[in-house]
């Protein structure tokens, strides 16, 4: 164990990973509050949230379950979570390579490619950093659990998010992964505008729940589409 937690002190990777892994629990936790209180007040039993983040421990899709769910019903909130987790297809794709030992350890540790952790891991040259990546999960992930429990069973009126400001932690959470990702990747600029725009149209015709499947569509019909015009 002391050998362990000694290996882990003298590697420069687990020690940024731990040290970027607290700078993104300090959002996560807000993140997760947020989450625990929407979940409950959308009819969510609290021990099923906690639950839903301890095993999932992916923000996106559960956001996108619980409003899906509400207001779309079992088939919408299915596709909303499975259209948002594909993000995770290219992303763990890319981490691949960086990824040790056998096909069970590979898989363990690409568990710890969330959002986060995949920025702060990622190096220059387009390789990724695995002990930073890893670290930087396993400070986010007791958080992300615990704020969902904090807001699952101590607050569950959803006027004290709004009043906190809580129901914005969400898309400003993302918003700012989305304007780094299009500072890197310009090309990515048409497909953001058309989901942004189609959510928004659809918005005013459809619950929140289909719009988010509308938008999560079109992205990527409209990169496929510019794609082809290339």
């Amino acid at each position: 164990m002391w050998a362990w937690m000694r290996t882990i002190t003298a590697s420069p990777g687990w020690r940024t990973g731990i040290r970027m892994g607290v700078g993104l629990a300090l959002a996560v936790f807000p993140l997760a509050l947020s989450f625990g209180t929407a979940a409950v007040a959308s009819g969510w039993p609290p021990w099923l949230v906690v639950m839903m983040s301890a095993v999932v421990f992916a923000a996106g899709a559960q956001f996108a379950l619980v409003v899906a769910f509400g207001e779309g019903g079992f088939i919408a909130a299915l596709v909303a979570a499975a259209l948002v987790n594909l993000r995770f297809v290219p992303m763990g794709a890319a981490v691949a390579r960086s990824l040790v030992g056998g096909r069970w350890a590979r898989s363990l540790q690409a568990q710890a490619v969330i959002d986060g952790s995949w920025a702060v891991a990622r190096r220059a040259d387009g390789t990724f950093s695995r002990e930073t990546m890893i670290a930087a999960s396993l400070v986010q992930w007791p958080v992300w659990v615990a704020g969902s429990a904090v807001g699952a069973y101590l607050t569950p009126d959803v006027e004290i998010a709004r009043a906190w400001g809580l129901d914005a932690v969400f898309p400003a959470f993302f918003t700012v992964f989305v304007l780094d990702a299009l500072r890197d990747e310009p090309r990515h600029r048409l497909p953001v505008v058309g989901g942004a725009v189609t959510a928004a149209v659809a918005c005013w015709f459809v619950p929140s729940g289909l719009a988010l499947l509308c938008a999560a569509v079109a992205a990527p019909l409209v990169l496929c589409r510019r794609r082809r015009s290339e």
